[in-house]
């Protein structure tokens, strides 16, 4: 039998930090192809950190801000 107790799961704050941050910008440095919907939940979570990097890497657009995933064609 096992002596150790499980460990509890990484809290939000935790979770949200300036190494999220670093995560993401390496992603689109390395030219990743994160789809709309993955980059709208980044700034859902992260807000303005999250917009200067999407922003820096020219991947910004409205659409990600009303939870509309994908950009307007018409």
């Amino acid at each position: 039998m096992k002596d150790r107790q499980p460990l509890p799961g990484v809290s939000r704050t935790e979770r949200l930090s300036d190494e999220g941050l670093q995560r993401l910008e390496r992603q689109l440095a390395a030219g990743s192809q994160i789809s709309d919907a993955v980059l709208a939940q980044w700034l859902r979570r992260y807000g303005e950190s999250a917009r200067a990097v999407i922003r820096q890497h020219r991947r910004y657009h409205a659409g990600l801000e009303c939870g509309d995933a994908l950009p307007d064609t018409h």
